[in-house]
């Protein structure tokens, strides 16, 4: 176990489990991380003495001390080079995006890189690359985004983005023990979201990376979704069972690897597909899996697979206009109300 950084101590290290807050769960996970393993090093902007943008380093430095939590200038590039080189090295970097639309500046670093290294000479880069991503907070388009349609493409990188936290927690363990790079997308607005306090586990716990899980059981129609459209869809199912109709919403939790089986499984019950997503609709995730749906699932098809996304704008600053852009429950509830009809 990691030595406590004792020259300057103010920070007490945080509980084991207990009912927390997504962001919580996280800073957990990290800490954890850094005792277990005295590899595994944060870096960042603003992610020692400030804490993080969004209080998820806060009280690192004051514990681990300045070399295992590392205040970078403002480049990304930079970033994400140092930290590939230092996973190159033998070590472990979490490194964090204030927020997830900067991460294309280090894109070219990630994809002709760190997702590479593995398929070219046989060297993994067991790092982490994360940062809060998502609108609905009334950011505007340069603090908004959801990229994990830029990456899908790209062979070798792993991606995660947890609903709850007893995911996040688990997920940011699995990916900092994983041995290649993983992508982890934060929906910043559920860091502190009353509803989503939770009681996670004093022991130490994993959740597997490339899993699903059915967040509601259902026969009528499967919805299939993410981050924080978990809540959305959720909510729409709460609705329309109102109505009668028995939905099921899959959480994917990964987003690279699919969970293939878990999708598939679903559809073959409910023979209804409805994909949730809140980046843009064109491009998105939501293609993949339809295009996987239709491949593999079309005999048990009672109607066409149906996709929401946001619209194919920048996310507006204005609150109305943001609305009106990201999908709604409404806009949940009345495809479903047609998909169910077909």
């Amino acid at each position: 176990m990691a030595t406590a950084f004792k020259k300057e101590q103010k920070a007490e290290r945080p509980a084991r489990g207990g009912v927390v807050t997504f962001v919580e769960a996280i800073r957990q996970g990290i800490w954890e991380e850094m005792e277990r393993d005295e590899r595994v090093f944060v870096i960042g902007e603003d992610v020692g003495v400030y804490g993080g943008a969004f209080k998820v380093t806060d009280g690192l430095i004051d514990y681990f001390g300045p070399e295992r939590v590392i205040d970078t200038p403002i480049s990304e590039a930079a970033i994400v080079g140092a930290a590939c080189g230092a996973a190159l090295m033998g070590m472990r970097p979490v490194a964090e995006f204030q927020f997830i639309d900067f991460i294309s500046c280090g894109f070219d670093m990630l994809t002709n890189f760190a997702a590479k290294c593995r398929y070219r000479w046989g060297a993994g880069i067991p790092a982490v690359f994360r940062g809060p991503c998502g609108a609905g907070v009334h950011a505007g388009p340069f603090h908004s985004q959801n990229v994990e349609s830029f990456f899908m493409n790209t062979p070798g990188l792993k991606m995660v983005e947890p609903s709850n936290p007893y995911d996040a927690k688990g997920l940011i363990k699995a990916a900092i023990r994983d041995p290649d790079p993983v992508l982890f997308f934060e929906h910043k607005k559920l860091y502190r979201l009353p509803r989503l306090r939770q009681e996670i586990p004093e022991d130490d716990y994993i959740v597997e990376i490339g899993r699903a899980r059915v967040a509601r059981e259902g026969h009528d129609l499967s919805i299939i979704t993410f981050g924080a459209q978990v809540l959305t869809a959720l909510d729409a199912a709460e609705e329309l069972e109102r109505e009668g109709l028995d939905i099921e919403v899959i959480d994917l939790r990964t987003l690279l690897p699919l969970d293939r089986e878990t999708i598939l499984a679903s559809v073959r019950k409910t023979s209804r597909a409805l994909i949730l997503h809140e980046a843009p609709r064109t491009g998105g995730i939501g293609g993949e899996i339809a295009g996987l749906i239709a491949e593999e699932a079309f005999e048990w098809l009672d109607a066409p697979v149906v996709r929401i996304g946001a619209t194919d704008t920048p996310v507006p600053y204005s609150p109305p206009l943001e609305e009106y852009h990201l999908p709604q429950v409404k806009d949940v509830v009345d495809a479903a109300r047609r998909l169910a009809a077909y």
